[in-house]
């Protein structure tokens, strides 16, 4: 991985900072909350898809880059523009492990989405924090239904459930899986935020943390199922994301949900050096209303899009509407304000 002090070399010749990403994921709202904030935007984009994102006047980046390929991103010519990358769900997975060496300045811990990339240190990380997961299993130890899950930031796609060691080696072929037990919920997804610089929020031992939102995911056929089911089909479920639904929790989890997220970031400071920004914890409600945590993504989530003018718990923090994409964008201008930059930035 590239290091720390590399990036705080480049960062030091910054005088005045751009916000620049890839124009998928949550990019729209990302430059949007730029523009909020008075900072000037570069969206990285392949040909086909710029029509798409000059229709949005007030969505669209300041400046394009076309590209072929989002892994060929022009290191050179974005910190020339003094610009700093915010990574998201399209961008971890377009860019890969290549994106832990990138010589340009990245708002974040890079080495956290190191640890997203790895569902085995994700789930040493959950584990760490005292947080209550899905069963994790071998192939040999399948009992009932199970989730297998593949590496990277697919948005679901690929994912199958078997219920026995058979279904499992018939169906899955790939050599990198996680087997989670199958669990019976509600799926709420929240979206928090953490600032190492003091303010306001849920306090934790290195800053403040604040939840900016909650989303479901709508999952093609497994959100569906019920009518194939009742038109006599038996169709496979599938898990790929289409799309997410804005989700307001029952108040008296919300303690829960606080704690949850304080302990994650705790965690990330002993295990990694600290999970900066935008983050979100995947999880399962019980009928019993126990939660389960199965994943987390290190960065902005694509669920925060249902919230562009700020969510139903963002609200209670600021004045004006807030979105997870404004958030970001006016945490580094006051880092820059403040000339600590290096300390979000990597």
């Amino acid at each position: 991985m590239l290091e720390r002090k590399k990036i705080g070399e480049i960062l030091s010749k910054y005088k005045k900072f751009k916000i620049a990403t890839i124009c998928s994921h949550s990019s729209l709202q990302i430059f949007k909350g730029a523009r909020e904030e008075g900072i000037k935007t570069i969206g990285i984009v392949q040909k086909d898809k710029r029509k798409l994102y000059e229709s949005f006047p007030l969505g669209r980046p300041d400046e394009f880059i076309e590209v072929d390929d989002y892994r060929d991103i022009p290191i050179d010519y974005l910190v020339d523009e003094e610009a700093i990358v915010i990574p998201h769900g399209s961008f971890v997975e377009y860019v890969g492990a290549a994106f832990d060496d990138l010589a340009v300045p990245v708002y974040g811990n890079r080495a956290s989405l190191m640890w997203e990339r790895s569902r085995d240190k994700m789930f040493q990380w959950l584990t760490k924090a005292g947080i209550k997961t899905p069963r994790i299993m071998k192939p040999e130890e399948i009992d009932g239904p199970v989730m297998v899950k593949f590496p990277g930031a697919k948005g679901g796609r690929g994912y199958v459930v078997v219920s026995s060691e058979d279904e499992f080696r018939k169906r899955v072929k790939e050599k990198e899986y996680m087997i989670q037990e199958f669990l019976i919920g509600v799926r709420a997804y929240p979206h928090y935020f953490f600032s190492p610089f003091p303010g306001h929020g849920y306090k934790t031992k290195q800053g403040e943390l604040e939840l900016l939102g909650v989303d479901r995911r709508v999952e093609s056929s497994a959100d569906e199922i019920a009518r194939a089911v009742s038109l006599g089909m038996d169709p496979k479920m599938a898990f790929t994301v289409i799309g997410n639904e804005p989700l307001v929790l029952r108040e008296s989890l919300l303690s829960e949900y606080m704690e949850i997220g304080r302990t994650i970031s705790e965690t990330s400071f002993d295990l990694f050096g600290g999970l900066i920004g935008p983050f979100c914890v995947e999880t399962i409600i019980t009928e019993e209303l126990q939660i389960y945590a199965f994943e987390i993504s290190a960065r902005i989530v694509a669920g925060t899009n249902v919230y562009p003018e700020g969510s139903p718990y963002s609200v209670y923090y600021y004045k004006e509407p807030m979105s997870a994409g404004r958030r970001i964008a006016k945490e580094l201008k006051r880092a820059a304000k403040m000339k600590k930059l290096s300390q979000i930035v990597y």
